[in-house]
C-alpha cells in the first residue's frame, strides 16, 4: 500500500487537498455554523463567521501542503507575513461566499456530472479510459471512502457552478485585440543620450552632517534583526573518506586485479581461422580422420600464408568466415574460452598456429595484426587506486558517523565537543545568520556567515529554522542535525543570540556615504539631463552625442526598461524629431524620436496573447462578481482580524 501512496504522490496530494478544504465540504454548511460558535470570530459572512481557530487550520494546511510541494525544503517565513496572512485570509472569505450562495441558491449536481468529472481525471484512467480498479486502490491506499471522496467532488463542482458561467461567458471585445495588436507593432525609431550617474560620482561632496542626518532619519533602514553566531560541524562525502584507514597495499594490488579491464585496454588479435568442424557423434575414427585433414593443411599454410585467404575460402568448414579468406575480425583477451585463447594470443602478428582443438571442431589461425595490453601498471595508478578504494569505503563509513554524530548531538544537547571529538571532525564558527538570511559581512564583521566558503548552507531554510527554533535560543540546546543532501550533514548550535540593533555610526558609515554619493550623482546627473532636455525642446536642431538610431517596439524593447518604453510610446508625433526625458537606475537618458512605422504580429503569439488576455478578462470578471457577492451576504471584517493579519502566531520557522 505504502508503495502505490509513494508511486502517485502528485495525485494523493491532490486528493488530501480536495478533502482537507474546510470541513463544510463534508458536514454542510449549518453543521459547521454550530461546531465553530464559540471560536473567536474574525470576519462576519452573512449568518456564519470565519474564526481565528480555522485560520490557523488553513495556515496549517498551507504550510503542510508547502512543505510537501518543496519535498521540506520551502521556507516557511514566506508565508508568515502579513500580506501573506491576508491573501489567506481573502481566500477564505471568498470561499466561504461561494459556499453559501450555491447553498442558497439551491446549485446541485446530477449524479451523471459527477460520475463525468471523476471519469475525467486523469491519475483514475488507464491507457485514457477511466479504471474503476485503479480508483478504488487510489482511495483504499489514502483510507478514504468512496462515499466521502464523491460527496467532497459533489461540493466542489457545485461551488464551482457559481462563478463558472461568469468566466465560461466573457468575450474578450474585437476592439480591445485590435487595439492591442497596433500597440504592439507600433515601431518607433529613436536616438539616445545617457547622463550617467558615474560621470558624477567623484564631484558629490558629502559631509558630515549629511551622513549623521541621514543616520538619524533611516534607523529601520540600518536596523540588524535578532541573528545568531553559529557553532556547526560539517559531515560530508570528503570527511567520510579522510576518516577511513589506511588501507593496506595487498588489498589495493587485489582490487586492481579484480578491476583490472577497467586500468588496461586488455591485448586484441585479428584473426583469419580455417575450421574443420565435428559433430557430437562422431567416432574416434572421423574425428582422427578430419584432424589429420587439419594437420596437412596447417602444414600448407605454414609453408606459404600468403595462400591462407584462398584455402580457407576452399577448405573451411565455417561457411560465414570463409567467404572473407577466414577473416574473423578483432578478438579482445577473455572474451573466447581458454583452449582457443592459450593458442591465439601466443602468435605474433602473421603467424600461423597449429591445430587447436575447439568445442565446434579443429582450428587453424593465422595472426592478420596484433595490439599487446596497454595502460599503467599497479605502481603507477597505486595513489588513483587507492583514492577510489577509500571513496568506496568511505560511503559505509559516512553512515555510521551520519547515525553516531545524531546520536552524540543530541546525547550531549550542551555542546558539539563530544561529537567532534568523536568523529574527528572540526567544529567551524560563523556570525550573522538570522530568521531570513545571512546577514552582510559589513554588519557583523570578521567570520561573517556571508563570506564563509558554507555561506550556501548556512543560509538553507532548513538550517534557520532549526537555528531559531524554542530549542535553541530559549533553551539553549544544540540546534539538531540538518541533512543538506543525500551525502551531507550539518550539526548546529546558537552559540550566541544577538537581539534586534542598530548598528553604530562608524560601522554603517561606508554604506552611507556610498548612498549618499549615489543620490547627489542621480541628482546632477538628471539636472544635466532635463537642462540638456529643455534646451533640444526649444531647438530641436541643437548638436548633442546622440547614439546610432535603433528600432524600439513592445516587443523588442532594444534593452531599455518598460519605464524607457512606456515613455518613447507615449510620446506625441506631431513634430519631428520629438524628445522626453526619462529617469532609470543609470541616470538620466533623452529619447529623440525620429520617426514611426506599423507592421502585423505573428499570428500564432498573437493567437497565444488572446488567450491570455481572455483569461485576465475572465478573472477580472470573477473577482468583480465575487465582490458583488461579498456586498449582498454583508461581509464585515472584525477588529480581531487585523491583530491576526499584523502579529501573526509563534509558529517557528
Amino acid at each position: 500500500m505504502f508503495n502505490f501512496i509513494r508511486s502517485h504522490q502528485r495525485f494523493m496530494q491532490v486528493v488530501l487537498l480536495i478533502l482537507i478544504l474546510p470541513s463544510f465540504v463534508l458536514i454542510g454548511v449549518s453543521s459547521y455554523t454550530n461546531f465553530t460558535a464559540n471560536d473567536n470570530e474574525l470576519v462576519k459572512i452573512g449568518d456564519t463567521a470565519l474564526t481565528e481557530q480555522e485560520f490557523d487550520r488553513a495556515r496549517r494546511n498551507q504550510l503542510d501542503n508547502l512543505q510537501r510541494q518543496y519535498e521540506g525544503a520551502f521556507d516557511p517565513s514566506v508565508v508568515n507575513t502579513p500580506e501573506a496572512r491576508r491573501a489567506l485570509i481573502d481566500s477564505l472569505i471568498d470561499r466561504r461566499v461561494l459556499i453559501q450562495v450555491a447553498t442558497g441558491e439551491g446549485f446541485s449536481v446530477s449524479d451523471a456530472a459527477l460520475r463525468n468529472q471523476i471519469a475525467s481525471m486523469p491519475e483514475l484512467q488507464v491507457d485514457g479510459v477511466f479504471s474503476p480498479e485503479r480508483y478504488n486502490q487510489i482511495l483504499l491506499s489514502s483510507g478514504i471512502s468512496v462515499k466521502d471522496f464523491e460527496q467532497s467532488q459533489r461540493a466542489e463542482l457545485s461551488v464551482s457552478r457559481v462563478l463558472g458561467p461568469v468566466s465560461d461567458t466573457v468575450q474578450l471585445p474585437k476592439q480591445v485585440l485590435a487595439a492591442l495588436e497596433d500597440a504592439l507593432t507600433t515601431t518607433r525609431t529613436v536616438q539616445l543620450l545617457n547622463f550617467n550617474t558615474l560621470k558624477y560620482a567623484d564631484d558629490a561632496n558629502i559631509s558630515t552632517e549629511d551622513i549623521q542626518a541621514w543616520y538619524e532619519g533611516h534607523h529601520d533602514d540600518l536596523r540588524l534583526p535578532q541573528y545568531v553566531d553559529v557553532d556547526y560541524i560539517l559531515l560530508d562525502e570528503a570527511a567520510a573518506v579522510a576518516s577511513v584507514p589506511a588501507v593496506d597495499e595487498a588489498q589495493l594490488q587485489q582490487y586492481y586485479e579484480q578491476n583490472r579491464t577497467r586500468f588496461v585496454s586488455p591485448a586484441r588479435v585479428q584473426l583469419s581461422h580455417i575450421l574443420f568442424a565435428t559433430k557430437a557423434g562422431d567416432s574416434d575414427e572421423e574425428r582422427d580422420a578430419i584432424r589429420v585433414k587439419a594437420r596437412e593443411t596447417q602444414r600448407q599454410v605454414k609453408a606459404d600464408p600468403q595462400e591462407f585467404a584462398a584455402i580457407a575460402q576452399a577448405e573451411s568448414d565455417d561457411k560465414g568466415s570463409s567467404r572473407d579468406g577466414g577473416s574473423l575480425g578483432w578478438v579482445t583477451k577473455g572474451s573466447w574460452p581458454a583452449v582457443l585463447e592459450d593458442g591465439i594470443f601466443a602468435l605474433a602478428k602473421g603467424d600461423v598456429s597449429d591445430v587447436i582443438e575447439g568445442p565446434d571442431g579443429f582450428h587453424i589461425f593465422k595472426a592478420d595484426d596484433y595490439v599487446a595490453e596497454s595502460g599503467p601498471s599497479f605502481a603507477e595508478i597505486k595513489d588513483e587506486v587507492e583514492a577510489e578504494v577509500r571513496q568506496q569505503l568511505a560511503a559505509d563509513r559516512f553512515a555510521e558517523m551520519a547515525t553516531q554524530l545524531t546520536n552524540l548531538v543530541y546525547e550531549n544537547s550542551d555542546s558539539l565537543n563530544a561529537a567532534a571529538d568523536a568523529l574527528g571532525l572540526t567544529i567551524r564558527h560563523a556570525k550573522g545568520v538570522s530568521r531570513e538570511g545571512v546577514l552582510a559581512a559589513d554588519d557583523v564583521g570578521e567570520g561573517a556567515a556571508a563570506t564563509s566558503e558554507d555561506a550556501q548552507d548556512l543560509s538553507e531554510a532548513s538550517v534557520r529554522r532549526a537555528l531559531f527554533s524554542s530549542q535553541s535560543i530559549a533553551q539553549r540546546q544544540n540546534a539538531g542535525v540538518i541533512e543538506l543532501a543525500s551525502d551531507k550533514l550539518i550539526a548546529l548550535r546558537a552559540s550566541e543570540v544577538h537581539e534586534s540593533q542598530l548598528p553604530e555610526l562608524d560601522k554603517v558609515k561606508g554604506r552611507i556615504v556610498a548612498v549618499l554619493t549615489q543620490e547627489a550623482a542621480a541628482r546632477k546627473a538628471v539636472e544635466e539631463g532635463e537642462a540638456t532636455l529643455a534646451e533640444l525642446q526649444k531647438n530641436p536642431e541643437s548638436e548633442a552625442d546622440f547614439t546610432e538610431i535603433q528600432s524600439v517596439n513592445r516587443l523588442d524593447n532594444a534593452g531599455l526598461d518598460k519605464n524607457a518604453v512606456d515613455a518613447i510610446m507615449a510620446l506625441s508625433l506631431e513634430t519631428l524629431p520629438a524628445y522626453v526625458g526619462i529617469k532609470n537606475e543609470t541616470g538620466y537618458t533623452i529619447a529623440k524620436v525620429v520617426g514611426e512605422e506599423h507592421g502585423q504580429v505573428d499570428p500564432a503569439l498573437m493567437g497565444f496573447i488572446s488567450q491570455q488576455l481572455q483569461q485576465l478578462w475572465a478573472d477580472a470578471e470573477e473577482q468583480a462578481t465575487l465582490k458583488a457577492l461579498r456586498d449582498s451576504l454583508s461581509v464585515n471584517e472584525l477588529p480581531a482580524l487585523q491583530r491576526v493579519i499584523e502579529t501573526g502566531d509563534d509558529t517557528e520557522i
